[in-house]
């Protein structure tokens, strides 16, 4: 009887059509056996050239295209928008708008980490805590739907302000849903912190430095869990983050288990923000005249989404359409981290390392 010692490498292709995708992505990976020696991504395939279909449509078309980059964080696309051709008219929103454009873009936030949470989950196979965190999600989605009338793409901004108002009878809703998901949220971190099978699959492992992040060029929650002190809603304070300042989230351990324990610590935030955004709301008008022709010009919008930091590049030429608009999305940042993390690990760590930046391909496309 013989025993073959010689290694088996092989190359492992998935995507950009593949069952275990829900969006198209290519990856190739080399194996030794079990372990990943290298990486590659090819990204671009939910391509939808909608920088090039902006320059064909008015400011205010705009909106409702820009808000189509991302079903989860559409919000904060329609907002990083709005706040840039608003910087290039000269126009400043009422406190009100702000601050109901913060509200929006914190149960935003809540939505996309609980649906992360429930994605992650499942990768994990932990299939009882993706049924769980999806169930509710239900919760932010109907706060969303009863204050814009959608669960999606919620239309909630316009030029020079906001179409929706937060009523008495939706402060109260709110109010409930938030103490009923924070009950919750305390034990999804309970569970992602002490659960012996689920920390098999994320303590230690794609274990990435504050050094690393850095050199990567890491953002989000990503980045946050490598010790990286890095939040837009706390270095460059917009909307009603002044009035209302965050606590940044930080963990130094820089695993899958940190990236789990940042987000959900990240609710908690939310949850707070959230109760004084609606005891404090300011007064104010919910729309400012806005012009037809933005004057001639150009200007950067930041906004921190739910994955991270968002860039738009808006330039005008005088007219009623813009002259290029440029997105910059968080995925492409964190998407080197990746490639970057896999290699070293088992090939079955992989998803679930691919799965702790929260990509959105949809979103990095375009």
């Amino acid at each position: 009887m013989t025993t073959n010692t010689t290694s088996e490498r092989f190359t492992v292709p998935i995507g950009p059509q593949h069952p275990a995708l829900k969006e198209p992505g290519a990856f190739r990976f080399n194996v030794d056996g079990e372990i990943v020696t290298s990486a590659t991504v090819r990204l671009g395939y939910a391509h939808r050239g909608i920088e090039k279909l902006a320059e064909n449509q008015n400011w205010v078309q705009n909106i409702y295209l820009f808000e189509r980059t991302c079903g989860i964080c559409s919000h904060t696309h329609a907002t990083t928008y709005c706040l840039g051709v608003e910087k290039l008219a000269g126009v400043e929103v009422s406190p009100r708008v702000s601050a109901i454009r913060t509200l929006v873009a914190e149960l935003e936030r809540i939505h996309s980490h609980l649906l992360w949470l429930g994605v992650s989950a499942h990768e994990a196979g932990f299939d009882t805590l993706f049924m769980f965190g999806w169930r509710d999600r239900e919760t932010v989605m109907d706060l969303l739907e009863m204050i814009s009338g959608n669960r999606v793409n919620y239309s909630v901004n316009i030029l020079g302000g906001v179409k929706v108002d937060v009523t008495p009878e939706i402060v109260e809703q709110i109010l409930a849903g938030v103490d009923l998901l924070e009950e919750r949220t305390k034990h999804y971190l309970d569970v992602v912190s002490t659960d012996a099978g689920f920390l098999q699959r994320t303590r230690g492992v794609g274990v990435m430095t504050r050094e690393q992040a850095e050199a990567l060029g890491a953002v989000g929650p990503t980045a946050r869990a490598s010790g990286v002190a890095r939040d837009l809603r706390v270095d460059a304070p917009y909307l009603s983050y002044s009035d209302f300042p965050v606590q940044m989230i930080l963990d130094d351990r820089g695993d899958l288990e940190a990236r789990f324990v940042v987000r959900l610590r990240e609710l908690f935030e939310s949850y707070r923000l959230l109760r004084e955004l609606v005891t404090h709301m300011p007064e104010g008008e919910l729309a400012t005249r806005m012009p037809r022709r933005i004057k001639a010009g150009e200007t950067v919008s930041r906004l921190e989404a739910p994955r991270g930091d968002v860039f738009y590049f808006i330039q005008s030429n005088g007219s009623d359409k813009p002259a290029r608009v440029h997105v910059r999305t968080p995925t492409v940042c964190n998407m080197t981290s990746v490639v970057k993390l896999a290699l070293g690990h088992q090939l079955a760590d992989v998803p679930l390392i691919l799965a702790g930046i929260d990509p959105c391909f949809s979103c990095n496309d375009r």
